[in-house]
This record gives C-alpha cells, structure tokens and sequence, in this order.
C-alpha cells in the first residue's frame, strides 16, 4: 500500500509541475483580482486578467475600422520591480493602433511584482492581439496567448548571478527614438532651425527661442521629430537602405540607456573661377555619438578629422588671423589649422554632457559654441567663431527663461603669447527671455570679459548667477574687465509673421551714447529684423529681412586682450565693427528637398595697415589707445568699402534622422574697397561653385 502511496505522491508533483512554468523560486506578477488564486492558477489567472483588461481598455480608431482592416499587433511589455506596466514595443500596421495600445497601457492597475527568490524582479511578456477585437473572444481561456520571456528566469539549479551578463544583452529593446525627447542639443544649423520656427512662434505659445542651441525636449511638444521624420521615410526593407536612407548607424536602447552613432562627412568640391588655382575642397570625415543614461543625464561627442582649400578670399582670411606658433591660418568658425601641402589640415573635437535634475533646470558642461537672437546674425553672442569650452545653466518656469553662460577665450595672437602659450581670458554672461504676453518677448542681456593677470585664475565674482557683472567690473578697477550690456526683442504679429531686434552697447557711458559728438566710446550695435513664414499662403515659404549696424571700436578695448573675441575672430558679427549692412533670406522645403538664396549688401571700413596705428574701430583686436580721435569718429571710417553678397543652395535631405544631405552651392562675392592699402587684401571679385554632400551638424559662414 505504501507504494502505491509513493507514487502518487510523485505523480501529483509531476502535475503540479507541469501547471506551473516558472521556477520554484520565480512568481508572475499578481492582478489584485488573483491574489486568492492558488499559486498554480497565477499564471493563468494573470494572463486573463492583463489580456481581458487590455482589450477592454483598447479603441480601435476610426481610420482602421473604416479600412475594414483585419490582422494581428504583437505587443512585448514587462512588468517592473514597483508593478507597474511599461509597454516595450508594438508592431502594427497602423501608428494610431500603435497610440491606442499605449493609452490602453496607461489605463491598467499596478500589481504585485513578479518575483524571484522573494525579490522583485523584471518579467517580459510577448502577446499577439487581433484586429477586429471580437476574434479575441475565440482565444478566451487559452494559456498560450501571453507568453512569457524567458531570457530572465532563473533555474533553479544556477546561481542567478551567472546570467547577470545574459540579461544585461537581452536587456535591449527596440529603439523609440529617445533622443527626440532628450536634454540633447539640436545641433545649430540655420537650415535646420528653419522647419520649426514657425511652430515655436505661433502666437500663444510660452517658447523661448532666443536661446540657442534648443533642447529636443523642448520643441519636440511643438514639432514632432520623429512624425514629421517618419512622413518622409523611404520604404526599403534592406539593411543598408534603412541606414543610408532613414535611420542612424548604430541604434542601441535598454531599460535605462540609450545610444546612436553615426559616420559622418563633408565633402565638398567646387572652384572658385576668379582664384589662381584649379578647385576647392573640402575633406571632413567624422564619428558622432550621443544617448543618455537615465531620464536626466545626456552626452554628445563628435570628432572631425578634416583637410580642405576653399576660395581665394576665405583662405586670405583664414591666413589673416593665423595665430602664433608657425601654424598657417585658422579656418573661420572651426579651428586652427595645419600645413597639408599647400591646403589646410584642421582637426575639430566638440562634446557636451547635459543634465536636467529637473523640469526647471537644465545643466550643461562642454566644448563648442552657443548663440543669442533671433536672427541670422547677433551682435550679442554668435557662433561664427571657433569652439571653446563653456559651463551652461539654463533655468525655466513660469513666463521666463534664464541662460548663464561661463567660457574660456583664448588670445593667439603673437603680440600676447607667453613663453609659446596662447593667453587665456574669461567670459561670464546671463540672457533673460520674458514672455511679456502672448505675442511680446523681451530679453536683457549682459556679458563681461576678464583676463588671468596677476594670477587670479577665474574670479569668482563673476560665478553668482544673478549678479551686475557692470557693478563687479567695476570694484575690480577700469581695467579689471570688459563689460557689455544688449536688449532683445520679438512681437509676434501674427502665427506667420514676426519682427525682432536687438540693441548692444559695450561699455555703456550714457553721456556719449546719447550725445551727437560721435565719441569713440559710442559702442553700439544695432539689429531690426524680420520672419515671414509660409509666405503668400505657401506652404513652407520662408522669408526674412534683417538689418545689422555696428559702430567703430564696438568689442574692441584698450587693454589688448579684453575684446569681445576668441582665436582672432569675433564672438558677435563676423565683420567685427564700423559696417552696416542688410539681409534677405528666402527659404523653401518640399519633402526632403529644400533651396535658399540669400542676399547681402553692406558698407564696412576697414583697417589702412597691419599694425593698426592709427586704428579705426573696424578690427576688435585693435587697441582703443591706438585711436585716430576721441570725438568725429564716423561711420566707415578708414578704407571704405561696398559689399554685395549673393548665394543659392538648392539640395536634397538623404537622411532626415543624421540630417545627412547632397546639394548645389554657389556664391557671387564682390567688394571693393577705396584704397589698395587695406589690413586684409580681400579678393575683391568671387565667383564660387560648390557640391557637396554632408552631414549638417553646423553652421558655414562664407558671407565675409
């Protein structure tokens, strides 16, 4: 009798086994509703439970059921160690199924966690769900519909620890485009920013565009990245097609992290038919990588490795402000560059890390540029210079949005270098965006710029964040620093039209601002602007005037290193000082193709000789001692010169996520100045044609 017992008692074992597919040690998550269910019926108690509340939660929208459609969605989801749901994929045919198995998921209660060896634990689900809903009802009661991931459970007989390297891989998931909700920057390309100015503008909405680059966490809610990228997707099914086409290189995402990589290029040949060589090129190959860790922290890396000539009167430039050392130019807006032959070498390497402990606050410590306006051009803060390294604190709520901004500068001049090192200065500076109403922005900007003598190092009175940098310039001594103030604005007049403005005044004195004794310490610059968006009632027709004026000696200073600039070039307007001139954009984009034709035509004066005595106020880098007068000082003083501008691009976006694209650039370039004694013998006449295929990640600056 006793064996028969004993067998028994094995076989019920067998069967409890067999009811049950986890371990001994692992549990399913349990629905309040089966929290009185025998431990063999949790699994199916569960799996009727998040099926039957799922499909209960779920409307099919309107646009499927008028197709008549039929066919099946896989859902994969997981349950988290605190029991709630979180939705992992979908695959559907339609993005509004897709959006309605998200909102059904936000609608499902917390359960009991899953668990392993009594701890909470992470468990993945695959179920197909079928459209109509009703072919559902046949499948009721079937234990096979939701079917666990095993790639986490944990045997019995193993040390769970010996797959902790297996579920950090499997761990991956399909990627959803974090980086368009990201603290990310969105990489400051004039182009680029053009697609959504007009949805940042509209009147009503509480943005600041200012500021810049922007965040994707703060335009995605206006400009949906990943719809307006998805509506001009090409279908191709091949691997190589998806990444040349639609998507970045490398995608990899897990439970808390994310990454994409990318190779990028700008590659261009053209020829300047009016320069005493053949043709011009450029030769940029780089690596670009970005993600985030967690939901706060974000980081950004890209290394240019780049050789290239480029038109006759950009190279005589770029050999202009070559710095000390024996280095033969410094490429305008990229850095400083090395003999490659008889071209140029000019490797560039920017990154940041950006945090945001808050919806409040956003963090950010880097090497690259940043900008201040609203306009193609700014006389506050520009990035038509090289990069350099900065500490960014933007701050947002309510109707405001404060930026503080602290650099590193460098002077490479050979009047300033020090036992074969380049100078070092500091730039401090705060920009507060008011939304005064719906349609009326205002901005107050103040800057200042310090050097290391004497050995202090960054002077910490400069790091309060709400501080009068023009009271601390001045406790310091006159010539302790070099403090400029700027107010901004934008009336949005309608959700298609706007205009902006900036006023800049460096060294502000009042008493010769206001006077008609045209003083050399009458440093203002002057922007009115603008922005038409789809003009004349056509769709993604955009146009935008803007003029820029700047008197003599504004950013310069008469302590040689304390000018509003850095490596020899400007931090505000590429022509430094003592010009006007006026600008006109038209932009337009159709699917993935886009064109512009931009218009300039300026007056500038220039320096008459290289060592700039007597200086005129048109290079920062002059010394305001070194001045031709203290009063009289006019307007294009020293050799005038007239400048007209004319560019076309027309191109096509090969690839929407890397911003990736081919085009057609031409330029025809004309200045001429009075006299042939001129500190910089521009090439008066430029004809220049230019192919290209690049990943546009920044802004070229060739209208000099």
């Amino acid at each position: 009798m006793k064996y028969y017992v004993v067998i028994l008692s094995a076989l019920f074992g067998l069967n409890l086994k067999a009811q049950n597919s986890l371990p001994e040690d692992e549990r399913y998550p349990v629905f309040p509703d089966c929290e009185n269910t025998s431990y063999v019926e949790q699994e199916n108690c569960f799996n009727n439970q998040v099926r039957t509340q799922l499909i209960d939660n779920l409307t099919v929208p309107s646009v499927v059921a008028k197709d008549g459609y039929q066919g099946k969605m896989t859902i994969l989801f997981e349950t988290t160690p605190e029991g709630e749901f979180r939705l992992i994929y979908v695959d559907a045919y339609y993005n509004e199924l897709k959006t309605a198995v998200e909102e059904a998921f936000e609608a499902l209660p917390a359960v009991k966690p899953a668990t392993y060896s009594g701890n909470p634990i992470f468990m993945q689900f695959r179920m197909p769900i079928y459209i109509p809903l009703d072919r559902n009802e046949t499948l009721k009661g079937s234990n096979k519909i939701v079917e666990k991931n095993t790639s986490f459970s944990n045997s019995s007989e193993e040390n769970p620890l010996q797959k902790e390297y297996d579920s950090i891989t499997k761990a991956q998931v399909p990627y959803t485009h974090q980086q368009y909700t990201s603290q990310l920057n969105i990489p400051f390309s004039h182009e680029v920013y053009n697609r959504f100015d007009d949805e940042l503008n509209m009147v009503g909405t509480n943005t600041h565009t200012a500021s810049k680059p922007l965040l994707y966490s703060d335009v995605n809610p206006y400009y949906n990245f990943r719809k307006k990228n998805k509506a001009v997707e090409y279908n191709v099914d091949s691997w190589l097609g998806r990444k040349f086409f639609n998507e970045h290189l490398v995608r990899l995402q897990g439970e808390d992290y994310w990454l994409v990589a990318d190779i990028a290029a700008d590659l261009q040949i053209g020829k300047d038919f009016d320069a005493d060589f053949n043709t011009t090129y450029n030769n940029t190959r780089a690596a670009v990588i970005q993600g985030g860790l967690g939901k706060n922290l974000n980081f950004y890396a890209a290394v240019y490795e780049s050789q290239g000539r480029f038109a006759q009167y950009f190279n005589q430039y770029a050999e202009s402000i070559r710095p000390d050392g024996g280095n033969p130019a410094i490429i305008p807006g990229r850095g400083i560059a090395k003999d490659f032959g008889e071209d140029y070498d000019y490797p560039v390497a920017e990154g940041y890390l950006s945090f945001s402990p808050s919806k409040h606050f956003n963090i950010q410590f880097g090497h690259g540029k940043n900008f201040i306006g609203d306009g193609y051009r700014s006389l506050i803060l520009s990035d038509v210079a090289s990069l350099y390294p900065y500490f960014k604190l933007n701050t947002t709520f309510w109707k405001l949005k404060y930026t503080n901004t602290w650099m590193a500068m460098r002077d490479v001049r050979p009047d300033v270098t020090e036992s074969g090192t380049f100078r070092t200065k500091y730039v401090a500076n705060h920009y507060l965006s008011y939304n005064v109403s719906k349609r009326l922005n205002v901005g107050f900007f103040e800057s200042v710029v310090w050097e290391n003598d004497n050995g202090q190092g960054f002077d910490l009175n400069y790091l309060n964040p709400v501080i009068f940098y023009r009271a601390v310039e001045f406790s310091n001594g006159g010539r302790g620093g070099n403090a400029l103030i700027g107010l901004t604005y934008k009336f949005k007049w309608s959700d298609h039209f706007n205009t902006y403005g900036q006023v800049m005044i460096d060294e502000f004195s009042s008493a010769n601002i206001f006077s008609t004794n045209e003083s050399y310490k009458n440093k203002i610059g002057l922007q009115l602007g603008a922005k038409y968006f789809n003009a004349f009632n056509v769709e993604n027709l955009y146009l935008q005037l803007e003029y820029n004026r700047v008197r003599p000696y504004t950013y310069s200073h008469n302590e040689i290193v304390l000018n509003y600039g850095h490596q020899n070039q400007s931090l505000a307007h590429l022509w430094g000082a003592n010009f006007s001139e006026l600008i006109a954009i038209a932009r337009y984009k159709k699917n993935r193709w886009y064109g512009h034709l931009k218009l300039i035509a300026g007056k500038r004066g220039f320096e008459l000789e290289e060592d700039l005595n007597p200086f005129y106020g048109s290079d920062i880098y002059g010394n305001d001692e070194e001045r031709i007068s203290d009063t009289g000082n006019e307007m294009y003083q020293g050799n005038t010169a007239d400048f007209l501008y004319g560019e076309l691009e027309l191109g096509y976006i090969v690839n929407p996520a890397t911003n990736l694209k081919v085009y057609a650039n031409f330029i025809n370039r004309n200045i001429k100045p009075e006299l042939d004694d001129t500190f910089i013998n521009f090439q008066e006449n430029t004809t220049w044609l230019n192919f290209g295929f690049r990943t546009d990640l920044f802004n070229w600056y060739y209208d000099f």
